[in-house]
């Protein structure tokens, strides 16, 4: 690999979305806008299922994780965004950016982990529903979200301490509207063919490996699901799960999406529009899926709601 003249860097520039700037106050609206909804809609499904005690169940309690993963995931890119458009400010420290970087690594994996879980609890649910309270018990229950957060903690942490290795030249400039690893190492002027074949190999078995978990459960839930006799007892089953399905669905389409984006386009810009699909849109979504679609969770929000609007 040709060297070239190689510096210490103090920071890197996003260069965002787009360069224009009439484009930066819709971009600003719109992106307030989804991270408004986003905050909101989990922390009311967080406090409807605290507040709540018929919702102290396994899959409620995955659910309020995810909810508050997701609030975390979203406030880790999002206001950085918001903040570098009001104040026309494009720079980002170098601890900074691989802080950030190490964060999206923690909950994105966290997701991941955390949507297999739930897949479990379903499986559980259909396939066993009278030993269920037995398998599921609290202890496993916490066990498997510290098990998860571990997982992606460390996923994260190789990830980040690979990045610590690389050297940049001067002023590295960054595509995106967050410190996306794999643009990080685009910029490199060091060797970067570790942190590649890690990027390419961990995140493919963190990909793969909660996915299969996820599949395998599901076949079990509609194999189990057809042995049921009745029309009722089959679609009551289904719609147990079917909110889950739903965001499985969306995430990883999402991420496949994605993927096959930067597969096929050679536009950095385009690559960080596509990843907007994936990073913000499915965990703004989210709260409005398991509420519409869960007739316990619609009744406890509108008593939270009622609650709150009515407090005599």
């Amino acid at each position: 690999m040709e060297r070239r003249n190689q510096t210490v860097v103090s920071e890197f520039l996003l260069l965002g979305l787009t360069d224009d700037p009439a484009l930066q106050l819709l971009i600003f609206s719109l992106f307030l806008t989804m991270y408004l909804i986003t905050i909101l809609g989990n922390l009311l499904i967080i406090l409807a299922i605290s507040s709540d005690s018929h919702l102290h169940m396994p899959m409620y309690f995955f659910l309020s994780n995810l909810s508050f993963n997701d609030i975390c995931f979203s406030s880790t890119t999002i206001p950085k965004m918001l903040v570098n458009i009001l104040t026309d400010v494009q720079s980002s420290t170098y601890t900074a950016c691989l802080s950030q970087v190490c964060f999206v690594f923690i909950f994105g994996g966290l997701e991941n982990c955390l949507l297999a879980v739930m897949a479990y609890d379903h499986y559980v649910a259909i396939c066993y529903p009278l030993r269920y309270t037995v398998i599921m018990n609290p202890q496993l229950c916490i066990l498997l979200v510290l098990i998860s957060m571990l997982l992606s903690t460390v996923d994260a942490l190789v990830h980040t301490l690979t990045a610590l290795r690389l050297s940049f030249c001067t002023s590295p400039e960054i595509p995106h509207f967050f410190c996306e690893l794999a643009q990080i190492i685009k910029v490199a002027c060091s060797d970067t063919l570790i942190n590649n074949l890690l990027v390419y190999l961990v995140m493919d078995i963190f990909a793969a490996v909660p996915l299969s978990g996820i599949i395998f459960s599901y076949i079990c839930i509609v194999s189990s699901v057809l042995k049921i006799p009745s029309s009722e007892g089959k679609y009551k089953a289904f719609s147990t799960c079917g909110s889950h399905l739903l965001v499985v669905t969306l995430y990883y389409g999402t991420g496949f999406g994605v993927y096959i984006s930067s597969e096929v386009t050679d536009s950095p810009r385009k690559m960080a529009l596509a990843s907007v699909m994936y990073s913000v849109v499915p965990q703004m979504l989210y709260p409005f899926i398991y509420s519409l679609r869960n007739r316990d969770m619609k009744g406890a929000l509108r008593k939270l709601i009622d609650r709150i609007t009515c407090p005599l």
